[in-house]
């Protein structure tokens, strides 16, 4: 090794000295693609899981492992979360409680923004400030320039740690109130969930006329590739007029709706399929049709989305 390679190893173990270790707890596909992103960085990073024999691979990569939670979140002053649900936490945590002061907990589990609300303030009765945060990508997307995570919390937290945050995702701050950005996962993955159940619903139907799924789905996804720009198409978004409570139908009415999505429910009958699907969405359109907007544009149907029963 010449002069000058030193030198760069120096520098980058100095770098690494530097930069702040960051925890990781909980270590499926997202954990381990997280703890990657802050290693290659130069981030130390301590890990712990439930199953310590799932940190083998990024332990290899330079993670230490810590023999419990209390000595993970002792470790580092940001702590990441990465587990089933909220319920989680409190299992992992429960012995760790002391540890917590002083920290800054980033849970980026999957739950409901009300439990979120309850974390924050268990948090701060361990004089911990925490952060809520939803990763709108999967596992190899983490770290990449597509990558984005949604936070919400303090502005202050979140600003003194995002260079950090940075590593895993674009970091888009959704303001002060910890079930935001919940809410945001959960709203973004009901159109995805719904989108994937209405793909196979979808190939489903094809199916039956003999049409193979390698055949339809490029189809399929085409159409829904260009949803955004359909919407997107007249001179004000459907967001602007729904903020306005606006439901001009001058391109497609309740009544046009309606009538397609009952075509697709004895379509869907005819031919043996599930129903659920279908018959959620014509119960949108019909109740708006008995409400007596068919002439409104299709996104009247949020009304009794927003007030069910």
């Amino acid at each position: 090794m010449n002069e000058r390679q030193q030198q760069q190893q120096q520098q980058q173990h100095d770098d690494a000295r530097q930069k702040s270790s960051v925890t990781v707890i909980g270590l499926g596909p997202m954990g381990r693609a997280m703890t990657r992103a802050l290693l290659a960085a130069g981030h130390p990073v301590t890990v712990w899981n439930r199953t310590a024999g799932r940190a083998d691979g990024v332990v290899a990569d330079g993670a230490a492992l810590a023999a419990t939670p209390a000595e993970a979140v002792g470790a580092s002053d940001l702590v990441l979360l990465s587990l089933t649900d909220y319920p989680a936490m409190y299992d992992v945590l429960d012995g760790a409680t002391a540890s917590l002061a002083g920290r800054t907990l980033v849970n980026l589990s999957s739950d409901t923004p009300d439990r979120t609300r309850e974390a924050a303030s268990w948090a701060a009765g361990h004089g911990a400030a925490f952060l809520t945060g939803g990763v709108m990508v999967p596992a190899p997307m983490v770290g990449t320039e597509a990558g984005f995570v949604y936070y919400s919390g303090p502005t202050e937290v979140v600003e003194s740690h995002r260079a950090t945050l940075a590593l895993l995702g674009t970091p888009k701050h959704l303001g002060e109130d910890p079930g935001l950005a919940q809410m945001m996962y959960q709203a973004q993955l009901a159109v995805f969930l719904t989108t994937l159940s209405a793909l196979m619903h979808a190939t489903a139907m094809l199916g039956t006329a003999g049409m193979k799924a390698a055949e339809t789905l490029p189809e399929l996804l085409s159409f829904t590739d260009s949803i955004g720009a359909i919407l997107r198409a007249g001179e004000e978004t459907p967001g602007t007029a729904l903020d306005a409570g606006d439901h001009p139908g001058d391109l497609s009415t309740i009544t046009m709706m309606g009538a397609t999505s009952d075509h697709i429910v004895e379509t869907s009958t005819s031919l043996g399929l599930d129903l659920a699907l279908p018959l959620a969405v014509q119960a949108h359109y019909r109740r708006a049709i008995e409400n007596g907007h068919g002439g409104d544009n299709w996104t009247r149907i949020i009304d009794s989305i927003r007030t069910a029963g």
